[in-house]
């Protein structure tokens, strides 16, 4: 039986992209709550958003150095059924934001030239061992590491990731249409998440893109063979 690769929409803006994406098969739906992001979308704004979400479809908050309160609020307004930190944000950083709006989350881990295969394992293991929030910590997001913070757009080195540590993270970082089956095979992660790589416009989602960037994914899945 072939794994079916979950697939994430992030940086969603508008009611038709939520519907567009919805209607492609996605999912996961992702919201970006970081002012500095050309994505953001104000609490109010994204609880209208929400509203319009069907039912078993996973709603994920993108967050960066996000305060305690903060974070209270926002889910308090845009109940979001998962986080996602980006920022600096320590281990036990992460537990207590998480703990503090009873919400699982997933981390993003920036990748860059020196990073090792062993150091993807021994981070996730950090959060895996975590004494105050283990039970509440969902998963890696893998990325590309860039100045800025959110998604970068652009590709890293797959071949980093171990494949014992493959099955059970989020692959990210400069997806597309053009490179996604290529992407799935190789890795054979357990999520996929874009943004920029189903766009018009920064925050302007593109329905076709995202058709055929389902599409794609699922032409992966359905080679058990892969590369």
């Amino acid at each position: 039986m072939n794994h079916r690769t979950r697939i994430k929409i992030c940086g969603l803006t508008r009611e038709q992209d939520v519907q567009a994406a919805v209607a492609a098969g996605a999912d996961a739906l992702g919201f970006v709550f970081y002012p500095k992001s050309p994505r953001y979308v104000t609490p109010q704004q994204a609880a209208s958003l929400l509203a319009k979400v069907p039912p078993f479809i996973t709603t994920v908050g993108l967050f960066v150095n996000v305060e305690p309160g903060q974070l209270q609020e926002i889910v308090a307004q845009a109940p979001v059924s998962l986080l996602q930190f980006h920022g600096d944000e320590t281990v036990e950083q992460c537990a207590a934001l998480a703990q503090a709006v009873n919400r699982p989350f997933i981390r993003a881990m920036r990748i860059g030239s020196a990073t090792t295969a062993a150091d993807l394992l021994e981070y996730a293991q950090a959060y895996r061992d975590s004494s105050s929030g283990s039970h509440l910590f969902a998963g890696l997001l893998l990325d590309t590491l860039v100045e800025a913070y959110g998604g970068s757009g652009k590709v890293f080195d797959w071949s980093l990731i171990p494949k014992e540590l493959a099955p059970q993270v989020v692959l990210s970082g400069g997806l597309s249409v053009h490179n996604a089956t290529d992407a799935v095979k190789r890795v054979r992660p357990f999520a996929v998440d874009i943004s920029s790589g189903v766009e018009q416009d920064k925050g302007i989602k593109d329905a076709a893109k995202i058709r055929a960037f389902i599409a794609a994914v699922r032409q992966a899945d359905a080679d058990p063979a892969g590369l």
